[in-house]
């Protein structure tokens, strides 16, 4: 049995809790709570920088001809010109966008990018600096602040964020505490594979609940009843946006001193009890894939107000480095060369001292002008997304023989798609229905992997069943999603609504 933690143990790295962990073992480096950050650029008060993003080998002064763009250096005659014909260029290839039903494609997702997105890219790729810098370090505060998180920390996909939070959890600097081969991690068996990949990759056992029809969650019951005397963590999703009870599950996991994860990768934007969904938790995952609510072509994030958590993640995504120096940065610390760490000689490069096993997960800085451009869109976004899925929800009430998605209670969701489900005893089945809306050019997604441990990749896997996963068996067979993404018009989504009734209509 783990011993129990007492208050103020500095061990216990749980934010609002109890205290947090920035001891190391004895005679260790300790784990740093604030470290120094090379110094920003100055701002203007419009929020744009006002000197060089990249420290470029030849910034070009201020002077005649010259003035500063929003994202990036000082800006030219010549790159002022260059980016006026992307904004032409912008407006060439746009299409018409008018709307042939049956022909045109309803996609069920997609990402929506207009010219100052288009525009951020190319003058990015003219600063030329290709590694993150400091957009990506700007991208970073500015989501933290937004999400109402202390720290933000980029990666390469909302999959990459959940693999190093799950794995952070099993950092030796978190002492007693940490997660440990055999440990169980509770989650849903009605899931993406990034979901619970994390857990088998690192060791662990996830034990699987079932979920509800309609809100596509589990229930607090449910996940109690699945606590054991192994379990350590509780690992769920805001399934496509909607929050599952998530204040409660906080709270049941704070009585049984377990981590909570929340993967919000489905669900920026959502709220719980007037809260972002993403800020209950110990940390949270976001996915910037071009199906979410904004994108960075590909990209992700981890969040979480705990600072030890966010340097021991920052380790993982980094190679496993113990330094916190950014690229191209050296001796931020000012001791670069006086540490003493494992059973290396003292004064080893601290640069090249690695306290994790880590991996390399970072974005590029082409990936966080997109995510600034879009960032500015984001509130727009999920409007348009909250507005796409009530208007498909007043189309289809009443409508026999489909379960009708329904928000969470006292949940305020910013949906990643609209959920059907049809009635185990309807004269039809789901796949009927798919194929007829696929040959209306209306897409369709299924519900992720269904039953996860139905599929081959997971035959022969360590995991524990708590219950029957009824529900997800029947998600399995019966269940898919359509589109609410902020590309889709008023006429698409009434089309896709009185393609649905006809179908029903003609089968009923």
């Amino acid at each position: 049995m783990r011993a129990a933690r007492k208050p103020g143990n500095p061990q216990d790295a749980r934010p609002g809790r109890r205290g947090e962990c920035w001891g190391g073992a004895a005679g260790k480096a300790p784990l740093r709570a604030r470290h120094p950050r090379p110094r920003e650029a100055p701002v203007t008060a419009a929020g744009a920088p006002a000197a060089p993003f990249p420290r470029a080998a030849a910034a070009t002064p201020e002077g005649p001809g010259t003035r500063r763009s929003r994202q990036g250096p000082y800006m030219n005659d010549h790159k002022a010109l260059i980016l006026d014909e992307v904004r032409k260029y912008h407006q060439d290839v746009q299409t018409s966008g008018e709307f042939v039903p049956g022909v045109t494609e309803i996609w069920p997702t997609g990402a929506v990018h207009d010219v100052e997105d288009r525009v951020a890219l190319v003058e990015a790729a003219l600063d030329l600096r290709v590694a993150a810098g400091s957009r990506a370090r700007r991208f970073e505060s500015v989501f933290a602040r937004k999400i109402k998180r202390r720290k933000a920390l980029l990666t390469n996909s909302g999959s990459s964020a959940n693999l190093l939070i799950v794995s952070a959890l099993t950092s030796q600097k978190l002492g007693d505490m940490r997660l440990r081969p055999g440990d169980e991690v509770i989650t849903v068996a009605a899931a993406f594979p990034t979901t619970v990949n994390p857990i088998l990759q690192n060791g662990l056992v996830p034990v699987f609940v079932d979920v509800e029809l309609g809100t596509y969650n589990p229930t607090v019951e449910a996940v109690e009843r699945a606590i054991g005397p192994k379990t350590r963590a509780i690992m769920i999703a805001h399934t496509v946006g909607n929050p599952f009870p998530v204040a409660e599950m906080a709270q049941l996991a704070a009585e049984h001193d377990l981590f909570l994860i929340e993967d919000n990768c489905d669900a920026l934007g959502s709220k719980y009890d007037g809260e972002p969904t993403g800020t209950f938790g110990d940390m949270a995952s976001i996915s910037f894939y071009p199906a979410h609510h904004m994108t960075m072509g590909e990209g992700g994030c981890v969040v979480t107000s705990n600072l030890a958590f966010a340097r021991i993640v920052e380790s993982l995504r980094d190679w496993g480095r113990d330094c916190w120096c950014e690229p191209g940065e050296s001796n931020t610390c000012l001791k670069r060369f006086s540490y003493q760490m494992g059973t290396l000689p003292e004064g080893y490069d601290h640069k090249y001292i690695y306290s994790h096993v880590g991996y390399n997960l970072k974005i590029t800085e082409l990936q966080a002008a997109l995510g600034l451009s879009q960032l500015d869109k984001i509130d727009d976004f999920c409007a348009a997304r909250r507005r796409n899925w009530r208007r498909l929800r007043e189309g289809l009430d009443g409508v026999p023989h489909l379960v009708l998605p329904e928000a969470t209670p006292r949940s305020d969701p910013s949906w990643y798609g609209f959920v059907l489900t049809v009635d185990p005893q309807a004269p039809f089945g789901a796949k009927e229905l798919v194929d007829f809306l696929e040959d209306r050019r209306i897409g369709t997604r299924r519900l992720f992997a269904g039953n996860i441990i139905r599929h081959p990749a997971y035959t022969d896997r360590e995991y524990r069943i708590v219950g029957e996963l009824t529900n997800t068996d029947v998600i399995t067979t019966q269940t898919f999603h359509i589109g609410v993404y902020p590309g889709l018009t008023d006429e698409m989504i009434d089309y896709v609504v009185s393609s649905i009734k006809e179908f029903v209509r003609a089968r009923g």
